[in-house]
């Protein structure tokens, strides 16, 4: 059975929640997505306006009315504000698998965001959506993201070198994975 989904889930942790992306997010997004410091294990080229933001939501929203993406801004739930974004892309109810992708602003960093949200994602990812495979590929120098990934079961596939050029030199990407076989030991 091929799951259709009409609307963004809610998704909710103690301190986190995952909201449905909206184009009005745009300016909040553009804070953290537009900080080439904070994107540096993403991407060389990071947006330079709210509009190229407005822009990316609207992509992502399309793909999510084609069943091939989730976006969610993260919130704080004390204050409200949007601290993150995190997709489920690549989204494939057929193959059961998606990619995730995840950006927190530098000011939330290192501080457990990821540690209290990724339980929940996978959780739902494997007995709500019914996934077999949800994959994390991350550059080879983002050791934050490799150990959270390692903590939570995810097993190193191999590593795709020189996959990226920010301007100045090439960067391999590391993909990892984790099947719900091996979630369900956890």
């Amino acid at each position: 059975m091929v799951i259709q989904l009409d609307s963004i889930p809610f998704l909710e942790t103690e301190n986190y929640c995952l909201s449905e992306m909206r184009e009005d997010h745009a300016e909040q997004m553009y804070v953290f997505l537009g900080n080439r410091d904070t994107m540096k294990f993403l991407t060389p080229h990071p947006p330079e306006s709210v509009w190229e933001v407005t822009e990316t939501i609207q992509q992502s929203l399309n793909q999510f009315h084609k069943q091939k993406e989730i976006p969610w801004v993260i919130k704080e739930k004390g204050t409200k504000n949007i601290i993150g974004m995190f997709r489920l892309h690549k989204l494939n109810f057929w193959h059961k698998k998606t990619e995730m992708g995840v950006v927190i602003s530098k000011d939330f960093q290192n501080r457990g965001v990821m540690t209290e949200i990724l339980p929940t994602v996978l959780s739902f990812c494997f007995l709500e959506l019914g996934l077999n495979r949800v994959v994390g590929d991350i550059f080879a120098g983002n050791d934050g993201s490799r150990k959270l990934l390692l903590t939570h079961g995810f097993k190193q596939e191999g590593v795709l070198r020189q996959t990226d050029f920010d301007g100045e030199g090439y960067h391999d990407t590391v993909v990892f994975s984790l099947l719900k076989e091996e979630y369900n030991l956890n």
